[in-house]
């Protein structure tokens, strides 16, 4: 559709208008073809149209939101009768087939369906009869409905995650159909072809090369239009090709971030002072992911139940605590030593400026210690904190198994115990714990 910011006011025997072509898509819902709605501005008291291009746009705006709203009631009550239909079919023990598809398919699954219907009397019964002989074609479902379609068919892959979680996890999706449809417009997921595909991998290929995109964002793009397409046709049994089926555009290379040396984190980043200006959380997220190795969202996203100061071993646990963990191996228990031991002393009660906040987090600290000189290349950030705690870990020779139950990692092979424990792994992190370097305290005036 058309952006409404495009209209412009039309001269219509001395008084502007909105002058606007019914869209393709709700031409059956708008029998118009052409809407012409008065601005009621005289053109001889705005004569460049200036007030009238604002009132325009106005009116533009309803009269898409009345379309959508066209589109979008009928679109439910049909959803409904197709999803009665279909659960009626079901309970007779058949698919349902819409009528176009029963006479294009097998003659004989068609006798049967009506022998079922005169069997069960159910030939003046119009619910009966549109559910076994397809009387309700199924719901249109536009590439704007995509991620909500999807989302709605993932619940329960979802519900564990956070409502930051969830935003990380949506837009994302949002923002690849968003992308597809400023390149072929809004349409009915079965009318987007494989020339429509092709045409969004075309324009991904113009913006690596133009503007410098990753070729891994371009194909995370694609995918994640891929994936949501072919999931939610085969949840609604739309029979759709699978035109953006192999459009991975090659060249991509994996971007690693970097992990700091030892020396600089300790001499540099951990030097007494250099965090000072940030605030009192950020600073002390600093020093326990330093000498704990956790992801930031682990960190960040600790609750004072999973800290345990007065332990034999002073640790902390990651659970998922009103999250979705990363991975099912991300559960752990990580002993607190070095300077992660003194950050968590002072926050017992844990984070909660930056409690489901990690991203907000990462930024704040990224821009500090960009600003200060401290990440040495464009690869390197505050997540390579923890890049640096398992180099740090292999260069005293820590077994593959503690490291893999520190970082939260799998194992090379099944699982078969309790793991390291917590005396053992401290043992490990103990030999590369770094050390606090508190600022000198300044000569009283009294002192000579």
């Amino acid at each position: 559709m058309r952006k409404s910011g495009e209209a412009k006011p039309h001269n219509r025997d001395g008084i502007w208008y909105l002058v606007r072509r019914v869209p393709k898509q709700f031409a059956e819902l708008d029998r118009r073809k052409i809407v012409r709605i008065s601005t009621d501005i005289p053109v001889v008291s705005d004569p460049r149209g200036v007030r009238a291009r604002q009132v325009v746009k106005q009116l533009a705006d309803q009269l898409e939101a009345y379309w959508r709203g066209l589109r979008d009631g009928q679109s439910a009550e049909a959803r409904i009768r197709f999803e009665a239909a279909q659960k009626r079919a079901r309970a007779l023990g058949m698919e349902y087939r819409t009528v176009t598809e029963l006479v294009n398919g097998n003659f004989d699954e068609f006798m049967r369906r009506l022998d079922t219907l005169i069997a069960n009397r159910g030939v003046d019964d119009e619910k009966e009869v549109a559910a076994l002989l397809g009387g309700e074609p199924r719901p249109t479902i536009m590439l704007s409905d995509l991620v909500g379609e999807f989302e709605e068919l993932s619940r329960a892959a979802l519900a564990q995650k956070s409502e930051n979680q969830l935003r990380k996890w949506r837009n994302p999706r949002t923002l690849a159909v968003e992308n597809l449809k400023k390149i072929i417009a809004d349409k009915p997921l079965g009318e987007v072809t494989r020339a429509d595909a092709l045409l969004f991998r075309k324009w991904w290929q113009d913006r690596i090369i133009a503007d410098g995109i990753e070729i891994a964002t371009a194909n995370k793009n694609i995918a994640y239009v891929s994936k949501m397409m072919k999931a939610v046709a085969r949840a609604h049994q739309l029979n759709l090709p699978a035109v953006f089926a192999d459009l991975r555009i090659e060249g991509a290379t994996e971007r690693q971030r970097a992990a700091f040396p030892a020396a600089f984190v300790q001499d540099s980043i951990l030097a007494a002072g250099v965090l000072d200006e940030l605030n009192a959380e950020a600073r002390d997220l600093v020093h326990v992911v330093a000498d704990t190795g956790m992801r930031l969202s682990e960190a960040a996203n600790l609750l004072s139940g999973a800290i345990f100061l007065d332990a034999d071993v002073p640790h902390v646990k990651v659970e998922a605590n009103g999250r979705q963990l990363k991975t099912g191996h991300s559960a752990r228990e990580i002993p607190l030593v070095g300077v992660a031991l003194e950050a968590m002393r002072r926050h017992p009660e844990g984070f909660p400026r930056y409690r489901d906040k990690a991203d907000s987090l990462s930024a704040l600290v990224n821009k500090y210690l960009d600003g200060r000189g401290l990440l040495p290349t464009t690869n390197h950030s505050f997540y390579s904190l923890r890049h640096t705690f398992e180099d740090r870990l292999t260069a005293v020779e820590a077994p593959e198994k503690v490291i893999a139950s520190l970082m939260g990692h799998k194992w090379i092979r099944p699982k078969y115990g309790a793991g390291p424990t917590l005396a053992q792994k401290a043992r490990w992190m103990l030999k590369i714990a770094f050390r606090a370097q508190h600022a000198a305290t300044p000569p009283s005036k009294a002192s000579p």
